[in-house]
């Protein structure tokens, strides 16, 4: 009497399989480890790629693309609003040191300048600068 159960590629049997688990959990990512490791050997950008590359490179950029969204978010929660738009991810790029020298030559969509204006062309303050004159003529 022999069995008659059917065994799968690889001498695993039918219906054993596990549940697939995938790079990017192990990783305990967000970003998809798998599909940046096919983009970097597509994109032939070295005859090898490591094992460990893509995993890094996805948690750089989940990092990055995390700190701003939390940036543009509170853009967003100052200027009153419950959406991110481009706007907001601009103010938050230019006003933080490390992302704008990142990003420097990088122009956003709908992003708009930053708000600056020179100190020269402001008005001058001219209650303050009249009391401080005449005090300084009366001294003389």
């Amino acid at each position: 009497m022999e069995e008659s159960v059917t065994k799968g590629a690889g001498g695993r049997r039918g219906g054993e399989r596990k549940k697939a688990v995938t790079k990017s959990v192990k990783a305990g990512l967000q970003f998809p480890v798998g599909r940046i490791a096919r983009y970097l050997k597509k994109g032939r950008y070295a005859q090898r790629i490591g094992v460990g590359a893509p995993i890094y490179l996805a948690a750089v950029l989940e990092y990055l693309a995390a700190e701003v969204l939390e940036l543009a978010g509170n853009a967003a929660m100052d200027n009153k609003k419950n959406r991110i738009n481009p706007r907001h991810v601009q103010l938050a790029i230019r006003n933080d040191d490390e992302l704008g020298k990142l990003l420097q030559g990088v122009t956003i969509a709908s992003g708009g300048v930053l708000p600056n204006i020179n100190p020269v062309l402001l008005p001058k303050k001219s209650s303050s600068n009249d009391a401080e004159k005449n005090s300084a003529t009366k001294a003389i």
